[in-house]
């Protein structure tokens, strides 16, 4: 893909090698299903490749169909039905399309004529409303998901670059995280742009230096990397269309950056986008994708994009298990598949919510999902638990308070304690005081983050 096609060509192109990416790791599932004898699982992986379906040619949905049928064959009927799978996907795999997305050999630099530069974005936090919890593949979602994009919870990051001065080889990179040096996160960040190289391969050709810094507690399950590489994503695209000029279409550069951003945190491809965002194939959304997110602020009825989230900070101390490691926990997990089979319908209902304007609908959904999330993670083998006694109490107290007052606030988390408290404007003055009176003692230090939905990152 050349940046400077035009468009039409691209999205064509990752349509396909969306396609064949979703194959390949649909093909390893249900491999595993049919060694179990797992049928429910051959209809989850027929339902996760279900989306791709009507775009392809009569050999792919012939596939398709055969997969659908796959537990009731015969032996002789599976090997033939594998042998097409294989022959498709080695066949197209001859073409080179399998993970060719964005890769560009001709962004190089002349060396030594390179001018050295800055370059500051500001990009938030989001908010999952239906939660991506499992991945496959690069950074890809197990179901759709989204958010609203927040405004106070914010990663700035600072991008300096210059001709490359010294003879290391690849990247040359010096990460600083709140002015100091953090071992842990310079070599994620070395490793991330190291396997950006086929993307940008002008990275290994300069210097550079990247300080990034949080207006929140880090690894407190308020979705830091989300913020921290979408901001780091924008700093790269804007770096290439400053040496080459190939990102000036908006809609060009979210949708790389957005692409890039997932690479490195797939909740971080949100975040690219004002005031809510959808990510992961859906039939409910023709432009949806699992490669990037799409935003979505526009659809949403005016009642939410004034809508606040202040963020109680019920601890400040690092997970006990990663987002990462709970990502990962879902393989095994007994009831991932059910929540696979039916988030679709829930999302559906969210978003007509969503559109309508209905509040009370709105938050009985994100309350189901927010619940559900927590209790993917108590069925997790092993299991684990993120929310604390304070987030449980304090949930307790917000739901005795809207049962007697009957004003619309209603709550959500995120992959840890802490909780968001979600609510229209008009409601601002009284739950104010509601927090201060009754929330703040679930605290850390009385401290909560003040928030609302967002209008998208910006660059300084």
């Amino acid at each position: 893909m050349i940046c400077t096609d035009g468009g039409g060509k691209y999205r064509k192109r990752v349509k396909l090698t969306s396609l064949l990416q979703a194959g390949h790791y649909f093909l390893m599932d249900f491999h595993w299903s049919v060694k179990n004898r797992d049928a429910q699982n051959c209809l989850q992986t027929r339902r996760s490749f279900l989306g791709y379906s009507h775009q392809l040619w009569p050999a792919v949905r012939l596939w398709h169909a055969s997969i659908f049928q796959y537990h009731t064959f015969s032996f002789s009927r599976r090997v033939t039905c594998i042998h097409k799978i294989l022959f498709i996907i080695f066949h197209l795999a001859k073409f080179q399309l399998i993970m060719t997305d964005y890769q560009n050999p001709n962004l190089v630099v002349h060396p030594g004529k390179v001018r050295s530069g800055k370059i500051t974005w500001r990009s938030p936090s989001n908010i999952a409303l239906i939660k991506y919890w499992g991945k496959y593949g690069n950074q890809l979602p197990r179901n759709p998901s989204i958010s609203f994009t927040l405004d106070a919870a914010y990663t700035e990051t600072i991008l300096e670059y210059g001709s490359k001065v010294s003879d290391k080889p690849g990247v040359s990179v010096d990460f600083m995280f709140h002015r100091e040096h953090n071992l842990q996160f310079s070599e994620k960040i070395e490793r991330f742009l190291t396997s950006l190289l086929p993307i940008f391969p002008f990275l290994s050709q300069i210097d550079l230096t990247i300080f990034s810094s949080n207006s929140f507690p880090h690894s407190a399950g308020i979705a830091s990397s989300a913020s921290a590489m979408s901001a780091l994503a924008l700093c790269l695209c804007s770096l290439e269309d400053e040496l080459f000029g190939t990102l000036s279409d908006d809609a060009e550069f979210e949708q790389k950056a957005s692409y890039i951003a997932r690479l490195g945190s797939g909740s971080a491809c949100r975040s690219i986008f004002s005031k809510a965002a959808l990510w992961g194939e859906t039939p409910d959304v023709k432009a949806s994708s699992n490669l990037y997110a799409t935003g979505w602020g526009h659809h949403l009825h005016p009642i939410f994009t004034t809508f606040h989230d202040d963020i109680l900070i019920i601890s400040k101390d690092e997970k006990s298990v990663s987002s990462t490691a709970g990502h990962k926990l879902m393989e095994n997990n007994p009831y991932a598949e059910t929540r696979y089979m039916t988030v679709d319908t829930r999302l559906k209902r969210l978003i007509t919510a969503l559109k309508s304007g209905d509040v009370e609908r709105f938050g009985a959904i994100v309350e189901q999902e927010a619940f559900g999330l927590h209790g993917l993670m108590m069925l997790s083998e092993p299991p684990y638990l993120l929310m604390q006694p304070s987030t449980v109490a304090a949930i307790q107290r917000l739901m005795s308070w809207r049962s007697s007052t009957k004003i619309p606030l209603y709550f959500t988390l995120d992959a840890g304690p802490n909780l968001h408290l979600l609510y229209p404007d008009e409601s601002a003055s009284k739950v104010a005081a509601f927090i201060r009176s009754e929330l703040l003692p679930f605290c850390v230090e009385g401290s909560f983050i003040p928030d609302r939905v967002g209008n998208g990152p910006r660059q300084l």
